[in-house]
């Protein structure tokens, strides 16, 4: 996509969330450069001075939320002041509330539904603020409506009928309410005060636009709109220079920078054994203690649960966090996960963002991020709240140039995990081999199948004849399974000693640059 376009797109967008997209007041037709405004790293502030009412801060009290953290003292002031807010800060540090408590505030002097609409891109993120919003709400007897895929339709549009005071949604199942009854649930929507797009950089990436465009027509241009997210990218950098009625604007410095209590390693080791290496690691980390917990990354909605299979029939308690289970599996491996019921959970990047899972010691990347701010999202999950966690990459041959790339952007250089090799070896082949079991059974039931009906329904929607849709659908299938066939076929080339000098050569490499560097 040219620049001219990328222009072009952000304008429209600026005008559908009213933001009032438009050309710079600066007369050279520059745009204004964004305004950052500092912050301490410990607010000094307290609740009360921020504008928080009495009967919140006792609230926030009981929870033991004693003091506003820096993105929550810059924000809610200027949201109770009525001014549209767009804040970037880092993963764990109170972004939802910085939205939840003016909201309430704002609500409890003028009740009335539907007050407020918050947009999120994943259905675990709408349940959590909805809990944030009943617990802090409950004085108010705040009646809120949960609306995301997974759940029967039908109740969920007696539940908006009632009119809730706040509903939290995903934009695919809200826009498909608003489609389906455009006189009733459109109309439901025009007395909102606030809209709230949390995650803000993934909901507006593209992939939700036709989705948002539904919805945003269905609201009132009076409103305030406020941005939240973790990370700040073009797209968001462009949306605050095009639009004519500035939002405030706070960003967190080194909003890519891990915690300082984050202990960060990598293991080195050849693809074709890793998930050798990643059995190897976990099962030292989970018999440490009974009570620890342990959360693997995996790239793919069928390499989570396939490595879930592969750890259940290993005697592992695990769960799986992905897209392609039923909702009702993943609301309960969360909150096993949370529990401590289990001690491994094992899930796609669906995780690695806003969800509040309170204790994680080890944070396991099965792959190596190809961006290094989802390396720092997935990793955020351990060393919340000043708690002391650990993180461990494995890199295959193949990944060290990420690998460095993470490196350079977080600012710090990793140690390598050391590991037993040997002992390693002596189970290699049996973990191999219950995961080809794993991967035969998902074969067998058809994994991906709900995946596909969507793609279907997606393509029909635009109007495509039975032969395109056809076409396109085995395009689709073919890609990833190419894919899976070309790696499969790699990792047979090759002896154990032709592995082992392949590994040799990256360590050696990487040693080499770090001996440049010094």
């Amino acid at each position: 996509m040219d620049e001219e376009t990328n222009v072009e797109s952000t304008s429209s967008l600026c005008n559908l969330i009213n933001l009032s997209a438009g050309q710079s007041p600066l007369s050279n037709g520059e745009t204004t450069p964004l305004k950052f405004h500092p912050f301490e790293p410990f607010s000094t502030c307290s609740w009360r001075e921020i504008g928080i009412s009495p009967w919140l801060i006792k609230q926030l009290e009981e929870f033991n939320l004693r003091k506003p953290t820096p993105v929550q003292t810059n924000c809610i002031p200027k949201i109770l002041e009525g001014s549209d807010v767009l804040g970037c800060a880092k993963t764990g540090t109170g972004k939802t509330l910085a939205f939840a408590l003016p909201i309430l505030q704002q609500l409890a002097i003028d009740p009335f539904g539907i007050f407020a609409l918050i947009l999120t891109p994943t259905r675990e993120l709408a349940l959590q603020i909805g809990d944030q919003f009943a617990a802090f709400g409950r004085q108010l007897k705040l009646q809120s409506c949960v609306v995301i895929g997974g759940r029967h339709q039908m109740a969920q549009a007696q539940e908006l009928s009632r009119r809730p005071h706040v509903l939290i949604a995903t934009p695919g199942r809200l826009a498909d309410h608003i489609e389906s009854d455009p006189s009733g649930i459109a109309r439901l929507l025009k007395t909102i005060r606030f809209l709230v797009l949390d995650e803000a950089d993934r909901m507006l990436d593209g992939q939700y636009a036709t989705q948002l465009k539904v919805i945003f027509d269905a609201l009132p241009t009076k409103r305030q709109t406020l941005l939240f997210s973790a990370t700040l990218t073009s797209a968001l950098n462009r949306l605050h220079e095009v639009s004519v009625r500035k939002p405030y604007f706070f960003e967190e410095k080194d909003t890519i920078k891990t915690v300082d209590k984050l202990e960060q390693r990598f293991v080195l080791c050849p693809r074709n054994v890793k998930d050798a290496y990643l059995v190897y690691v976990v099962k030292e980390f989970y018999l440490r203690r009974d009570d620890t917990s342990i959360l693997v990354f995996a790239k793919t909605c069928r390499e989570c649960q396939a490595l879930a299979l592969m750890f259940k029939q290993l005697g592992f308690e695990v769960g799986s966090l992905h897209s392609e289970i039923l909702q009702s599996v993943r609301a309960a491996s969360l909150a096993k996960f949370r529990a401590g019921r289990i001690q491994v959970l094992i899930c796609t990047d669906v995780a690695s963002r806003g969800l509040d899972i309170p204790h994680v010691d080890l944070v396991v990347n099965h792959n190596v991020p190809r961006c290094p701010k989802a390396y720092v999202h997935r990793v955020g999950r351990s060393a919340r709240a000043g708690r002391f966690g650990a993180a461990v990459s494995f890199v295959t041959q193949y990944d060290v140039v990420l690998l460095k790339a993470i490196e350079g952007a977080i600012g710090k250089k990793m140690d390598e995990l050391k590991v037993n090799h040997k002992e390693v070896a002596l189970y290699a082949g049996k973990v191999l081999a219950t995961k080809r079991e794993a991967e035969i059974r998902l074969e067998r039931r058809g994994f991906g199948e709900r995946r596909e009906i969507w793609k279907r329904k997606e393509l029909a929607m635009e109007g495509l004849e039975e032969d395109e849709i056809e076409r396109r659908i085995e395009a689709w299938k073919s890609g990833p399974a190419r894919r899976r066939r070309e790696e499969e076929a790699g990792e047979t080339n090759g002896t154990a000693g032709d592995w082992n000098k392949r590994l040799k050569t990256a360590r050696n490499s990487r040693n080499s640059d770090l001996a440049k560097e010094e």
